[in-house]
């Protein structure tokens, strides 16, 4: 991407030097409903009820969703994974960051401003907020008032909500890795841990910091992609944007004025946008790093402009091409280039998550001999087969060996293995010494199911014989 091409963004929306070590200003943010915010009270939801149905739900039994670290075992709905598949995370980690840069590139930081865990938090905590201390006026009035008992109920009442928020945040985080029921039933009774009151109280602790405490400090000093996100955007990129041609000259008037005859912009001045922005910029100051792409702002505006009778869009999202009157190119190469390898990388990833067969087989020979001549003066391999049944379903295995010529195998019969069970088989394979060709011959063992045909695996191993 040529410097032509490039967004200029400014670091906190002034030109004034700042001091990293300075006392932080404290941002009372305004109540407001609009059209981009009621989807993100509907964005907000649906996170949040994923998040905290997701450990309740039953399947097969079981919970649905559980990370087992102590039985190593993580289950999603039908499927079961092992520390074995560790690939597949790699593999959804690769997606989701390629996922980001394709919104990014499109629409900015749209992710940050609908669906980000800290901005869902932040946003139900500054709810709370809202129905405790009430409005972006009457909190201020109120931290300036001094010490009484109507204060300090408000300010009791706002941190126990946020407590009890957080705690149950915390504790459906830990139910994720520990079966929620009984964690429940052991919370209910006392009968709980000290590992588990220990992260118990350290995800309370850092949910009721990060969304009650910290905030946007989190967006802005805290996250990387506040940093990194420029590489990512082009003049074509949707953001959250103020048209600075039809605003300026800003200024104050009455409804009834003719901002022509005023020789003013349809800005009238009136800062409802900084009032309700999260992260407390000024929008009209041009793209900045702090902007999260909400579109807090743009509900605001629309509203004076509704008041004032003036046309919608003063701030909106659009592009720089279009705020300028140039042609806003949707389809270009990095837009292709990060589709299709979404497209790859997705395929690929359902395809192997389908595809794998939930049989694994280590085979380990015999290291106290390489072989071993019986009475009937046959050669004979020993061999440990380490069978895992990675299905929730019991299963019998049949073990079928090849790859040499009238070789007698000694297979115990009647392979049994329980949901997640790992077996330990030991086979002994016979051969005449006639019938051996050559003193290292490449066998096969394959391992299948009785109960699921499709779930077959072969593993190669070697014969061992004397030497000529």
């Amino acid at each position: 991407m040529t410097d032509a091409n490039k967004i200029a963004i400014k670091d906190a929306g002034s030109n004034e030097q700042i001091d990293l070590y300075q006392k932080r200003e404290k941002i009372y943010q305004r109540h407001l409903s609009g059209f981009f915010q009621n989807i993100r009270v509907i964005t907000i939801w649906i996170t949040l009820g994923v998040y905290f149905l997701g450990p309740w739900l039953t399947w097969d039994g079981r919970q649905g969703v559980l990370f087992d670290l102590p039985e190593r075992k993580f289950y999603i709905f039908w499927f079961t994974f092992w520390p074995q598949d560790f690939l597949y995370l790699a593999w959804l980690l690769i997606i989701a960051a390629f996922a980001l840069f394709f919104v990014t590139a499109v629409a900015g930081r749209i992710w940050c401003g609908y669906t980000c865990p800290q901005t869902v938090w932040t946003t139900f905590f500054m709810w709370i907020e809202y129905i405790t201390e009430g409005d972006r006026h009457q909190r201020i009035r109120l931290d300036a008032q001094p010490w009484s008992v109507s204060k300090a109920i408000k300010k009791l009442s706002k941190h126990s909500l946020w407590l009890i928020l957080a705690f149950f945040t915390a504790f459906t985080f830990v139910g994720y890795f520990a079966p929620v029921r009984e964690l429940w039933s052991d919370l209910y009774h006392f009968n709980v841990s000290g590992w588990v009151w220990f992260w118990l109280a350290f995800f309370t602790v850092c949910t009721y910091s990060n969304a009650g405490w910290l905030r946007e400090q989190v967006c802005i000093y805290m996250c990387p992609y506040a940093r990194f996100q420029t590489v990512m955007f082009d003049r074509d990129t949707l953001i959250v944007t103020y048209d600075e041609k039809r605003g300026e000259p800003r200024g104050a008037r009455k409804k009834t004025a003719e901002p022509e005859q005023l020789e003013l912009g349809s800005c009238i001045n009136c800062k409802m946008c900084v009032q309700v922005c999260p992260t407390g910029i000024d929008i009209r100051n041009g793209l900045q790093i702090e902007c999260i792409g909400c579109a807090a702002c743009i509900d605001a505006c629309d509203s004076i402009m509704d008041q004032m009778e003036y046309p919608r869009g003063l701030i909106r999202y659009s592009t720089e091409n279009a705020i300028v009157g140039d042609k806003t190119r949707i389809v270009r190469p990095r837009i292709v280039a990060y589709a299709l390898l979404l497209v790859i990388l997705c395929g690929s990833f359902v395809y192997m998550v389908f595809s794998r067969v939930p049989l694994e087989l280590d085979i380990i020979r015999d290291r106290n001999a390489l072989f071993r001549e019986n009475w009937e003066g046959h050669i004979e391999n020993v061999y440990t087969l380490k069978i895992m049944n990675k299905t929730q379903l019991a299963q019998n295995y049949d073990v079928i060996v090849s790859g040499l010529n009238n070789m007698v195998p000694h297979i115990p019969g009647n392979i049994h293995a329980r949901p997640g069970e790992l077996l330990t088989v030991t086979v002994t394979l016979e051969v005449a010494l006639e019938e051996l060709e050559k003193r290292n011959t490449t066998i096969y063992f394959t391992v299948k199911s009785n109960t699921q045909p499709s779930q077959e695996v072969t593993e190669e191993s070697r014969f061992l014989g004397p030497f000529e």
